[in-house]
């Protein structure tokens, strides 16, 4: 894509990053999921899912915060 290309297509927000915003960007390539069955309290799931789409993409990412936190206290 061309540089005029990339500017139609981004969203408003990002037409005033800084130049060398991207220079330590990288490359992660996403981890396999596991499908599971879980239990939820029904006050949580409603929370997420009133978030819209990727609900469980957001738990994840919580559950994933949560399990850093824990290791960097070294449990």
């Amino acid at each position: 894509m061309t540089e005029a290309e990339i500017a139609a297509t981004s969203p408003p927000e990002l037409a005033d990053l800084p130049e060398d915003f991207w220079d330590d960007a990288q490359v992660v390539t996403p981890q396999p999921k596991a499908a599971i069955s879980v239990r939820i309290d029904q006050d949580v799931l409603s929370w997420f899912r009133s978030g819209g789409d990727g609900y469980q993409t957001r738990m994840n990412a919580v559950l994933r915060s949560y399990m850093h936190a824990m290791k960097r206290r070294g449990e």
